[in-house]
């Protein structure tokens, strides 16, 4: 099944955010047919972190989940069929509970997690959801009892740091306001870095293709921050390498070469495996040409950008 960038950054995402707190499954298999569940979320008991650290999200996973996520909002058939891999996913348990000759708890089988960037009014009433009183959020809204359901429209979300890791998920200035609080936050908190590093990736593979859409490049466009920031903090790691390699080789040359690992790794991500002349010549740059590089690095479209970008550097 092809995935798009959104899609592999979500499942990232999730599994980041939520394996702390409990056992993660991504693309789950259901054995009814052919069909995966986007994330198949179990807790653990205890968990590593407190659920609490997720704020809202932490709240809504408080019990088995099948997490769908959707970057435009479902039609009625993608809801049914949502619905339709978590109640297979039921089946799966039930028919295992009777091979074992024990009883199904209907109450701890889990639910339906839909995350769509918006949900409007007429597909909310369809499906008889409205606000959830129990979590009491604007933009959570649980379907009637026996759905096991709960779908969270983003943009409808209030701008509060319990929203943050849903936030994420956004479209326009939503996501744009999200990603300047998630830089916002302390060093401290244990899934900013990680947070930022997938957001890196997810850019990564967006300016990678070949013709971005109008999504595509206001995806690009609300994570910029995030990924400069990321950047920096890579070269920066690369630089403190190089001067710690630097006590024992010099301590410019240290840098150096600490810098070009990590320019080789971003160059690998952007493109792939390059050819030994490029690596060959990006290991005569000096520091500012590597700092250069750096700079227009995501504005090469190709290999052979890189490649005359080098031959002009190094004539």
């Amino acid at each position: 099944m092809t995935r798009t960038p959104h899609d592999n950054f979500a499942k990232d995402y999730f599994e980041e955010l939520l394996s702390p707190l409990g056992k993660v499954e991504t693309s789950r298999v259901v054995t009814d047919e052919a069909r995966q569940i986007d994330i198949l979320f179990s807790p653990s008991s205890p968990p590593t972190v407190p659920s609490e650290s997720l704020d809202l999200l932490g709240r809504l996973v408080n019990q088995t989940s099948s997490i769908e996520i959707f970057r435009n909002q479902p039609n009625l058939f993608q809801v049914l069929m949502c619905a339709n891999k978590l109640y297979s996913y039921f089946a799966e348990l039930n028919r295992l509970a009777r091979r074992e000759d024990r009883s199904l708890d209907v109450e701890g089988l889990g639910k339906l997690l839909i995350i769509s960037t918006t949900a409007s009014a007429d597909l909310l009433d369809g499906f008889g959801a409205t606000l959830d009183l129990e979590i009491n959020c604007n933009g959570v809204y649980s379907f009637p009892k026996n759905w096991f359901g709960t779908i969270i429209a983003v943009n409808k979300l209030p701008v509060t740091n319990e929203t943050l890791w849903l936030r994420i998920l956004g479209r326009g200035k939503v996501q744009r306001s999200a990603v300047d609080e998630l830089l916002a936050l302390p060093e401290t908190n244990v899934y900013k870095q990680n947070t930022l590093r997938l957001i890196a990736n997810w850019r990564i593979l967006i300016i990678k293709q070949l013709n971005l859409t109008d999504d595509d490049q206001e995806i690009v466009m609300n994570l910029s921050t995030a990924y400069i920031e990321w950047e920096q903090k890579t070269l920066e790691q690369g630089k403190e390498s190089g001067r710690e390699e630097g006590k024992l080789e010099g301590r410019l040359e240290g840098e150096l070469q600490g810098t070009q690992k990590i320019i080789m790794r971003l160059v690998n991500q952007r493109f792939g495996e390059i050819g030994q002349r490029s690596h060959k010549q990006i290991r005569k740059l000096s520091t500012e040409q590597l700092e250069e590089l750096t700079d227009v690095l995501f504005t090469l479209s190709a290999t052979t950008d890189l490649e005359e970008w080098l031959e002009n550097r190094l004539k």
